[in-house]
């Protein structure tokens, strides 16, 4: 009786053991696909680096589908252009008094940072209100509204960069550029993943 009372105890000790391991094993080797499928995805950006980095941390909501891979990388694009614009009117303000066209140089960045947020916003709610059962016409229309917003608002960020080059720099400028620089980085990988999807969706819904 002793030794089946302590076989049952070794047995539930195991048995707990293994059902605090096994959820844990399970959740990392999802992870770890999602990590992957991130990582095989973001070789078609032109920053895959930056790609993995910025992504990473939103690997479950993946779900390892082109469309919420493309809807977190635009969510984390709007985020970026959003927290940039912010430091940008904290700072402006700073500028004011000063002579020669660092503060217009600073308020023409913002005006441009400011159309890339609304550019921004605009795609990702496209992208949200897609029906990816729709038909080709629409599908095709909504493609071609992200591909138009989202490469205006890579343009509006690049332009915002070459107002500063060739012009000196103090600190906080050029804080604001690479802000701005990582701002079009992120952008044009989340472009990247955007046609990625358009490119996966016209593959499995042809004719």
């Amino acid at each position: 009786m002793a030794k089946l009372s302590l076989s049952l105890i070794v047995f539930m000790f195991i048995f707990s053991v293994l059902g605090s391991v096994e959820p844990t094993a399970v959740q990392h080797a999802q992870e770890s696909r999602a990590r992957a499928f991130i990582e095989s995805s973001c070789r078609s950006t032109r920053y895959p680096s930056l790609c993995v980095k910025s992504l990473s941390g939103y690997a479950n909501k993946t779900q390892q589908s082109p469309f919420q891979l493309a809807q977190v990388a635009l969510s984390v694009s709007l985020a970026k252009a959003r927290h940039t614009r912010a430091y940008m009117m904290q700072v402006s303000g700073n500028f004011k008094d000063v002579e020669g066209r660092t503060h217009q140089d600073i308020r023409d960045c913002l005006d441009q940072i400011n159309d890339s947020v609304d550019r921004l916003t605009q795609s990702l709610l496209e992208l949200r209100r897609m029906n990816q059962e729709g038909g080709d016409s629409d599908f095709t229309w909504r493609m071609s509204n992200l591909d138009t917003w989202m490469s205006a608002a890579l343009t509006d960020a690049t332009t915002c960069v070459d107002g500063f080059s060739g012009r000196e720099m103090g600190k906080t400028k050029a804080t604001i550029k690479g802000k701005v620089v990582n701002v079009a980085q992120i952008t044009s990988n989340a472009l990247a993943l955007v046609n990625r999807f358009a490119a996966r969706h016209r593959a499995t819904h042809k004719p």
